[in-house]
């Protein structure tokens, strides 16, 4: 019987170490940190103190933005980091969502379409999952990235409101977030149908 080679203990060390940095790097590193920023923030926001709310959630924002232009920028993407990342926002705007909404800071009304959106993707997620042994690639759309963006502002917003009692834009902000999340939902409803549709046509004959 042939024997296999034996790999020398260097190159096991070597690629143990190198698969290590793959999984923790940069980009990965920064998503980290906003998951770590999230109980601060909330501890925070418990006790009123919303200026400092506000920095904490500016960095987690400055986060969200760098990681996946630096994963991006020097091909550091990795599958952990693929569903890290919306996990990392989803955590930090709901809790902020949900937070704020108690404080008053926000309308119930606006938590509840957030909400709801959110639903409808893990159930239509699931349900992929369901039809289909395949792999199901997790890639944001361009309006998820764009409702993303206003939720953030939108929290932003209700901070410095709250902060310093000026409305500012306030109004046009909430009812563009409401906008721009209910039009996401959809949006990746349709993708999620047409996905379902190639994959599994006997469901929709």
């Amino acid at each position: 019987m042939a024997s296999h080679p034996k790999i020398p203990l260097r190159l096991v060390e070597k690629y143990q170490k190198m698969s290590l940095w793959h999984l923790l790097n940069i980009p990965n590193a920064l998503t980290l940190a906003r998951l770590c920023s999230i109980p601060v923030f909330l501890a925070l926001l418990s006790k009123h103190q919303f200026t400092p709310a506000l920095y904490v959630f500016g960095f987690a924002a400055v986060t969200d933005a760098l990681d996946g232009t630096l994963a991006r920028l020097f091909d550091a993407r990795t599958e952990i980091g693929a569903v890290l990342d919306p996990f990392a926002d989803k955590l930090l705007l709901l809790s902020a969502f949900v937070t704020l909404a108690i404080d008053d800071g926000i309308p119930g009304w606006l938590l509840g379409v957030v909400v709801i959106r959110d639903i409808v993707l893990v159930f239509g997620f699931l349900l992929m999952l369901f039809f289909s042994a395949e792999r199901i690639p997790v890639r944001p759309s361009y309006m998820g990235k764009s409702a993303t963006f206003f939720q953030l502002m939108c929290v932003i917003g209700a901070l410095i409101r709250l902060s310093t009692n000026q409305p500012a834009v306030w109004t046009l902000l909430l009812y563009t977030t409401v906008a721009m999340t209910a039009g996401s939902g959809l949006h990746y409803a349709y993708r999620g149908l047409l996905w379902l549709s190639s994959h599994e046509p006997e469901m929709f004959e």
